[in-house]
């Protein structure tokens, strides 16, 4: 049958509707694509073409996304003048002279012990994850734009508020790719829905295939969670195959009278790893071949550790499947507006042993020396009082921490004032955050770019310094 004759007898749509799998679906929600490596040169669309920029001090990024903003005061910036001036609003004078904000300074309840051979200062909250002291970079002076928790988020994933840009797991997948042919290079577990939604993962003008994969979403638990379309039971894989490269035969054509065309290209590569993935997801997302001890290690099948648990050890077996950007998500639940004390506890208990596991899990895998593990949020709490006993938003000063990929363990990076309202050293900015991760990859943010709407777009657009201080 000639292609004419075959349009006749089926449009286009109705070829796709009649085929095994939905992959078109699965290809713009959740597949990245070949394998595209990095080099200081770069080809006409943009792309980088051989090696990395810099030394590579990771290969790959595990983000530990705590939805809502945790309070730094009680958790990793200690400050025991809290206390001293709980229920009074600070003086200039108690500030160095500078204008304070409003308010009256709500105390925190919660120790802070030094930890580890550096004396690192961690909260009670966090017990099991103080024991990995010695591995933990805290930057205290992390700051960001935007006060609203949809504002600060797409700040956080894709460095830009107020225009549609491509997500750090996408940049990432465009400059580096996947390491398994099989499996796409940036994986979402239990993504936020609110608050940006999908441009959090999302590859705006990149080719779609960088788009993060999304499993579940926050408000869904992870025993519930699923790549949608990733299989079809009414038609075996001979058939499904057959009907995959009809599908590809009529895309190759097309792309020939078209001429070169990334978008093409993007929508052939999808399809094919979308009927690879078939076989490969469920075999990673099973928990059946792990360990007793293994589940344990993390608190899956305990409450309140179960659900974060089976997402951290996910994030560890794609990891070592050779995804490069994996992102693991809580619900929004870290927003303590009210009953600050009562949430964090809350919280920490449900995060602290299962990321605690997944540093040790890595560790003793040989994975956490080319594995930058990231835990953080899209903004800190104020030092300030809310609704009696909660915090409100503050993005002018909190903290974020990392560990593996070759970080300086037992190290706390910048300062706030007394109270936590500012930094007042080696502040760093959501920018600098992003120029720093893409050099622990070894990339130069200044030179993965591409270009789009007549000039060149990166993650930092035209910010960003590398904090190299924080690498040994």
């Amino acid at each position: 049958m000639s292609c004419n004759q075959f349009y006749k007898q089926y449009s286009r749509r109705a070829l796709l509707q009649r085929s095994a799998c939905g992959f078109a679906q699965v290809s713009f929600a959740a597949l990245a694509g070949q394998r595209l490596s990095l080099a200081s040169h770069k080809d006409a669309s943009g792309r980088l073409t051989s090696g990395t920029h810099l030394a590579q001090r990771a290969k790959r990024v595990i983000f530990l996304f705590m939805w809502g903003g945790p309070s730094h005061v009680d958790l990793f910036d200690y400050k025991p003048r809290l206390n001293a001036f709980a229920g009074r609003q600070v003086t200039a004078e108690a500030l160095g002279g500078k204008k304070p904000p409003g308010g009256e300074i709500l105390g925190s309840p919660f120790r802070f012990s030094q930890h580890g051979q550096s004396g690192l200062l961690i909260s009670e909250l966090f017990p099991r994850l103080a024991t990995h002291a010695d591995r933990l970079c805290v930057i205290r002076s992390m700051h960001t734009d935007g006060s609203a928790h949809g504002e600060a988020l797409l700040n956080l994933h894709t460095g830009h508020s107020n225009l549609v840009r491509p997500s750090v797991g996408a940049w990432i997948s465009y400059g580096l790719g996947s390491e398994n042919e099989d499996l796409p290079a940036f994986i979402t577990i239990s993504p936020p829905r609110g608050h940006g939604g999908i441009q959090n993962y999302g590859s705006a003008f990149l080719p779609a295939i960088h788009q993060g994969t999304a499993i579940g979403s926050a408000e869904t638990p992870i025993t519930q969670a699923k790549i949608s379309n990733i299989g079809n039971s009414s038609i075996d894989r001979t058939q499904q195959r057959a009907q995959l490269d009809l599908i590809q035969q009529l895309n190759r054509q097309h792309r020939d009278v078209a001429g070169q065309d990334e978008g093409i290209d993007g929508l052939i590569a999808s399809y094919e790893l979308a009927y690879r993935m078939q076989s490969t997801i469920p075999r990673v997302m099973s928990l059946d071949d792990e360990s007793a001890e293994t589940l344990d290690l993390y608190g899956v099948g305990k409450q309140p550790t179960d659900n974060f648990a089976r997402q951290c050890l996910l994030a560890r077996k794609f990891s070592e499947q050779g995804v490069r950007y994996i992102q693991v998500s809580t619900d929004y639940t870290w927003d303590h507006h009210k009953k600050n004390n009562e949430g964090l506890i809350k919280e920490c208990a449900q995060v602290d042993q299962p990321i605690s596991g997944l540093l040790t899990d890595l560790a003793r895998r040989g994975l956490l020396d080319d594995t930058l593990v990231i835990w953080g949020a899209e903004f800190g709490r104020t030092p300030t009082v809310e609704n009696g006993d909660g915090r409100n938003h503050h993005p002018h000063a909190f903290s974020m921490w990392m560990a593996g990929g070759g970080v300086r363990g037992g190290l706390a990076y910048g300062a706030t004032d007394d109270f936590g309202f500012r930094p007042v050293e080696n502040a760093v900015h959501m920018h600098d955050l992003h120029a720093t991760l893409l050099f622990a990859l070894g990339v130069d943010h200044k030179q993965l770019t591409f270009r789009h709407a007549g000039r060149e777009f990166r993650l930092t657009d035209v910010y960003g310094n590398a904090v190299r201080e924080l690498f040994a």
